[in-house]
């Protein structure tokens, strides 16, 4: 397995962890949620814990009480196991949770793909997600501006995602003077507008643009000559900005649009990004589907090209919520594979013997698929939806697609 692969697979999966952690709630403030930090000292915790459970007996809920102080005592279990904490440190969750109409208690330990950020112990009738969320954002981001002599928008590129930050507009009159006014002095005024503009743009722009800038590649400026080359040579953006400048790149709108028109002209600077790389995927696979070429969708299509050794690509989106399940009837022995939502429990009947079959094997479908594709050389792209190709393949070809090697007979 590939690094980029193994890591397409962790994030998809601490993914799908989160959601489903996400959907549980407790009846009341007893689901215990607790950070460690990888340089934590494990025998400390243990100490906190105990402390913790000793004011618990405090709560006036019977039933709170009963459920918190349970859900301590199996946390301190837990962690009799580990002499420290891992590479990455932990997070303990532990409670009595309501979880598709049944109610049970769950202590698990997550070991999350990025370093602990914090050490916090945490109940709720919730289980406290939001340090571990912040791990599935990206945290690499260009700083996008497009400008006229009207208007002009200031944005990031995160990831898959355009965010706007800022919008500006101006009072720069046209090119035609008001009458009375000699051309000199209305020229002069005007460029004295322009001017005031073009500091006020570079203020907004670097007030929203530098609580990013540890983890920012480059500034692109976009917009109609001269406007943004007058801009970008007045230097009205702070220093740190100004020198991270990659390009300049002539776009027709100057609001919102303009950001994904900038991006889109720039991505030849911007080939390391998802987005991009998503961009071209996606491209690539539409213009096979176009010309009815190599291209093929639809999981039993993929199931039987991949079987065949002509899956080049396979591209599965990172949405996608389906399970493989293999049955057993249990009186004639006739096997079943059938493919189902996540979480579906309800067997079918053996067309013969008019009986429930047994399950006896249920898996990931993004997971079986890619190590199916794994198997034949092929190489596994994750699309997610927050960008517009990966929502398309989820919502148009189903999240399961491929670009071939050849087309079988």
């Amino acid at each position: 397995m590939t690094k980029k692969l193994d890591s397409g697979i962790i994030k998809y999966e601490f993914k799908k962890k989160l959601e489903a952690l996400e959907k549980m709630k407790g009846r009341g403030t007893e689901l215990i949620t607790l950070y460690i930090p990888p340089d934590k000292n494990i025998a400390d915790i243990s100490n906190q814990l105990r402390s913790e459970l000793s004011q618990a007996s405090n709560i006036k809920s019977k039933q709170t009480r009963k459920a918190v102080m349970d859900g301590l005592e199996a946390i301190l279990q837990r962690l009799k196991y580990f002499k420290k904490p891992p590479k990455h440190g932990m997070v303990v969750i532990s409670g009595n949770v309501e979880f598709n109409g049944t109610e049970k208690r769950i202590t698990e330990i997550i070991e999350p793909p990025e370093p602990v950020p914090l050490y916090k112990y945490h109940c709720d009738s919730t289980f406290y997600l939001e340090p571990l969320k912040e791990m599935l954002m990206e945290k690499k981001v260009y700083g996008l501006i497009v400008i006229d002599r009207r208007e002009a928008t200031v944005g990031l590129l995160r990831g898959k995602r355009i965010e706007v930050l800022n919008y500006v507009t101006s009072m720069v009159p046209g090119k035609h003077r008001a009458g009375g006014q000699s051309s000199v002095r209305f020229e002069r005024l005007r460029n004295i507008a322009i001017h005031e503009f073009y500091k006020k743009v570079g203020e907004r722009a670097s007030e929203a643009l530098l609580p990013h800038l540890d983890n920012m590649l480059g500034v692109i400026i976009g917009g109609p000559s001269p406007t943004k080359e007058e801009f970008h040579e007045g230097e009205y953006l702070h220093h740190e900005l100004q020198r991270r400048i990659i390009n300049l790149f002539d776009v027709s709108y100057t609001d919102e649009s303009g950001l994904y028109e900038l991006v889109e002209k720039a991505k030849d600077e911007l080939t390391e990004l998802d987005l991009i790389r998503e961009k071209k995927l996606m491209e690539r696979f539409l213009h096979e589907v176009s010309r009815d070429g190599l291209s093929a969708y639809g999981e039993e299509e993929i199931r039987r090209y991949i079987s065949l050794g002509a899956v080049d690509t396979l591209l599965l989106s990172e949405d996608l919520r389906y399970e493989r399940i293999k049955y057993s009837c249990p009186v004639c022995g006739k096997k079943r594979e059938i493919t189902v939502r996540e979480g579906v429990v309800n067997p079918p009947k053996c067309e013969k013997d008019k009986v429930d079959m047994n399950e006896i094997e249920r898996r990931d479908i993004v997971l079986e698929l890619t190590e199916l594709a794994e198997g034949t050389g092929a190489k596994v792209e994750f699309l997610s939806t927050e960008s517009e190709e990966g929502s398309m393949l989820l919502n148009a070809f189903g999240g399961i697609a491929a670009i071939l090697r050849f087309k079988p007979e």
